[in-house]
């Protein structure tokens, strides 16, 4: 590994990382504040970015163990690049509508899958697998803070500004990121021509992941976590903001106290792996996640009589759920990749994403049906029972305890 191709490919990460974290906010803000979206069109815009990974993942890990994954992933990059740009471009000309907002969701979805999936195996290729658990750490660690700034910097600069414009410094960042990423000189060769049918190599890609009885675990796991998250993601902000009535800018506060947690999931990663090993380390993680999804419906719009009391412990459950999303799936990547072969890298990592991602839509989707049928709070409320149901199952799970 080349020290100085490792900086560049960590400080592109770090500036994703900040990036991702602003838009993570100003996008549904966008929606809930600029364009009135309802609980339902909430849920389409969560099924909209999540369904790239039921269409495009297992057609996606065929193309990326044919083709070299660094041209792969400055292309996606500079697609994002430009959906997110076109959302405050819209805003300006009055074009801007909630089907915009599908559109690009799904875009930047869709380079999700093909992008993220290159920089996976891009840097596995590049570091080696004995240092994916460092180079995790590493990346939790820078992440933690960009989770603990940004937020915070988007709640002022979209109460300030208006939301496009905090959409609009993230998509300046891919593109600041695309060149730190072009001056990279790892070892990208191109792998050897396939005589292979696409339809093939998809099939042996899931026929290997099948035989795995810890892949095959994983998976179900996965897809099950993905749905409730993706269902819980698709209440909460419109949850805050009107059953709460927070603004954008206690918003953003909340979700700097989930950089802590951040934070915390990167101290707590290698001693609770060496303890109780990685599948336990996930275990722990979906507890975590679990806390926060029982907690969030049951809190009151004035806590002790006092709105910032509410906002207050609404921002205490972003460090549950922060910290337990890092600690599950960290863990969880670093499985999955161990026990796969070079070959088998870019289609295991994206038949995974197919398997556990394929039904994340309907989880928002289903979020936003009861949600607008029922209350957010009900839509919230299963949400919390399904993964109660699911870290039971999971820890039942013969190949997790064996693994642990």
């Amino acid at each position: 590994m080349r020290n100085g191709d490792f900086r560049r490919y960590w400080s592109s990460a770090i500036l994703n990382g900040f990036g991702s974290y602003i838009s993570g906010l100003a996008l549904p803000l966008c929606a809930v504040l600029l364009l009135k979206a309802s609980p339902a069109q909430m849920g389409m815009m969560g099924a909209a970015a999540a369904l790239p990974f039921a269409l495009l993942a297992l057609p996606a890990g065929v193309f990326l163990d044919r083709n070299r994954k660094l041209p792969i992933l400055l292309t996606s990059k500079a697609i994002q690049a430009t959906a997110l740009a076109s959302i405050p471009l819209a805003w300006w000309l009055g074009l801007l509508t909630v089907e915009w907002m599908y559109a690009v969701s799904f875009i930047t979805g869709a380079c999700a899958v093909v992008g993220g999936g290159a920089e996976q195996v891009f840097l596995t290729n590049m570091i080696g697998r004995d240092k994916l658990t460092d180079a995790q750490s590493k990346f939790t660690a820078t992440d933690s803070i960009a989770r603990l700034v940004a937020p915070g910097f988007a709640g002022l600069l979209i109460q300030w500004l208006t939301a496009p414009y905090a959409v609009l410094l993230n998509a300046f960042g891919f593109l600041v990121s695309i060149r730190l990423l072009r001056k990279l000189k790892a070892n990208d060769p191109k792998p050897p021509p396939s005589n292979k049918h696409p339809l093939r190599d998809i099939h042996d890609g899931i026929l290997f992941i099948w035989r795995q009885p810890l892949l095959r675990a994983l998976a179900w796991a996965s897809g099950c976590w993905h749905l409730l998250f993706y269902g819980f993601v698709a209440l909460h902000v419109i949850f805050a903001t009107r059953e709460l009535g927070m603004s954008a800018g206690m918003l953003g506060a909340a979700q700097m106290v989930g950089g802590v947690g951040v934070l915390a999931s990167s101290l707590l990663l290698k001693p609770l792996t060496r303890r109780y090993g990685a599948t336990g380390a996930m275990l722990v993680g979906m507890g975590l996640c679990t806390v926060a999804y029982i907690v969030t419906p049951l809190i009151p719009a004035n806590l002790f009589g006092y709105p910032l009391a509410s906002a207050t412990l609404c921002a205490a459950m972003s460090f549950f759920l922060d910290c337990g999303v890092m600690l599950f799936l960290l863990p969880y990547t670093t499985l999955r990749q161990q026990v796969t072969p070079d070959a088998y890298l870019g289609r295991m990592m994206s038949t995974m994403r197919f398997l556990t991602g394929a039904i994340a839509p309907l989880g928002a989707l289903a979020g936003g049906y009861l949600g607008e049928h029922f209350s957010i709070r009900t839509g919230l409320a299963c949400v919390a029972a399904g993964a109660i149901v699911l870290m039971i199952v999971l820890a039942l799970s013969p190949p997790v305890r064996q693994k642990s």
